[in-house]
Formats: C-alpha cells, structure tokens, sequence
C-alpha cells in the first residue's frame, strides 16, 4: 500500500505543476481498484486499496485547497460522491442513490462512507481529473481537456491518464488570449 500511495502522490504533484489547482478548484477522480490489483474492471474490489489511495487524496486536498469528486462505476451512471460544500459552492443538485461495491465501486462507496459531509451528484464540470483503470472521466471535465504526462504511467497494475482544462480559445486569428 506505501508504494500506491507514493506513486499515486507523484502522479497528483505531476498533475498539480501542469494544472496548479487551487481553493475551490475540482479534482474529479475514477479509480478502478480492480485494475490495481491486476484484475479486469469491476471484477475484484478492494477496500484496502481505496484506503491508501482515499489517504493520499485527502492530503492532497489539504495541500492544494481543491475539492476531490470520486466518479461511481457505470452502475450509478458514473454520478459522483464529493463534498456537499463542494456540490454547494458550485451548484450541484444531489441525486439519491448510496454506493456500493457492486454499484458505485470500492473507492467511490470508500468515498461516500470516509470523507466529511459527502453527497452525490449527477455530473460535474472539474478542472483536472486523474483516471486510474480506464475509468472513462472526460464527462467530467470542463469542454478542453489537455493531457498531463506523469513519469507514473501506472498505479500497482492500474493504467493512469490525467488531464487539465484550459478555457476555450474563441473569437479567431483577429483575438488576443491571455
């Protein structure tokens, strides 16, 4: 579990320098714990995992002052748990339904149970996002997303994309952008 945790942290600081996340910003995160013990998808769970992994989450929270929003298995229609301060602040409408392992995944239904005042939302707009398995997040991110590369390609067995979001360029060869 300490190396999950050391190469899930280097990938976040990988993700942060590119994206430099801040007080209110969103983080939406898929994780398949399956594919990071050397299963397929949503096939072998693990609560253990999404411990470690839910740990170095919440202290990167702490460090950069940016929400998480843990992204459910296509069984919750990928509706994310994050907090209700969070889904407030940005204007959210919680949906119901309580994750489970069967429907909602180990680290989202880690999520719903472990972190402070958690609720879940149908979809949300973030401005980076940490995919660990395929877990298929770009529903979640703001229109343009733009690749971060890690020198973690992956998490124990698990495949890992990340990308942060930039604003639209718009207004043609005659417009300034900043």
């Amino acid at each position: 579990m300490k190396e999950l945790r050391q190469q899930l942290q280097i990938a976040l600081d990988d993700l942060n320098e590119a994206a430099q996340l801040g007080e209110g910003d969103l983080l939406v995160v898929g994780t398949s714990t399956s594919e990071v013990i050397g299963e397929k998808i949503g096939s072998g769970g693990s609560e253990e995992v999404a411990d470690a992994l839910f740990a170095e989450f919440k202290a990167f929270e702490e460090k950069t002052g940016a929400f998480t929003a843990f992204q459910g298995c296509e069984h919750i229609n990928r509706a994310l748990v994050l907090p209700r301060q969070a889904a407030r602040q940005r204007g959210y409408d919680e949906v119901s339904v309580i994750p489970h392992t069967k429907a909602g995944g180990s680290m989202c239904t880690h999520a719903y149970h472990h972190g402070k005042d958690m609720m879940v939302v149908e979809n949300v707009r973030a401005e980076a996002g940490i995919d660990i398995g395929d877990t298929l997040i770009g529903m979640h991110l703001k229109p343009v997303a733009v690749p971060v590369r890690s020198t973690v390609k992956t998490i124990g067995d698990a495949h890992v994309t990340m990308a942060r979001t930039r604003p639209k360029l718009i207004g043609g060869v005659r417009a300034t952008y900043a």
